[in-house]
């Protein structure tokens, strides 16, 4: 599985065997990644320190390492999915500074003391009103793009409390749903709009215990 950055494809690890991981516990674990990636890039690995739902945590990693993989290899958050690679389908989707962000494109350099939220941090039990609305409608299919919808939709919310037609298509119209609930995601978006306190919509309620080694 490749992640592509701006300066071309980077073949990086997709399991939990990265010796980088430094939030506190010591690395994710003692196997040895493959030779194949003990490449130049990957011994210039530099501390990157930044905040993940909440918690502070620290990483040593290649400044070039795609935000979406120090997330699911190293941070073991696997809810945000690898989609494409290229920006395009929004599976990827998580919050930089509350900001919807793909993170298959986005350095891990240039997070540098950003605040990231993933889904996990969305809500610390799974009832985000954006949640509670796509299990009322029935918006997940396969579910595999939703995690990247919801923070999309989220995003769109804090901004923008109450959206039109217009303006939920214009913000999600780059989260692609290959089971075409399209209509069904802009109608959970209305069902919310409107009803939820600023404190609902901001992103980062409480998902810091979904980082390993993070009470």
């Amino acid at each position: 599985m490749s992640a592509v950055v701006s300066d071309g494809p980077l073949d990086w690890p997709s399991h939990p065997a990265s010796p980088y991981f430094s939030a506190g516990r010591g690395p994710a674990s003692e196997r040895a990644l493959p030779k194949r990636f003990h490449s130049k890039r990957n011994r210039l690995a530099m501390p990157v320190s930044f905040r993940v739902n909440g918690a502070s945590v620290t990483v040593d990693v290649p400044p070039d390492m795609p935000l979406l993989w120090v997330l699911r290899d190293i941070l073991d958050l696997k809810g945000t999915k690898f989609g494409c690679g290229i920006s395009q389908c929004g599976a990827c989707t998580v919050h930089v500074n509350g900001r919807a962000t793909r993170s298959c494109r986005t350095r891990i350099s240039t997070v540098e003391g950003d605040e990231v939220t993933t889904i996990e941090g969305l809500s610390s039990d799974g009832h985000h009103p954006l949640q509670d609305a796509w299990r009322e409608l029935d918006v997940p299919q396969c579910g595999y793009c939703q995690a990247g919808q919801l923070m999309a939709a989220s995003a769109l919310l804090e901004r923008n409390p109450r959206p039109s037609d217009e303006d939920i298509d214009s913000a999600m119209n780059r989260n692609l749903c290959r089971c075409g609930t399209y209509t069904r995601i802009r109608e959970g978006i209305h069902r919310v709009a409107g009803s939820m306190t600023q404190d609902d919509t901001r992103s980062g309620n409480g998902g810091a215990s979904n980082l390993p080694g993070q009470e």
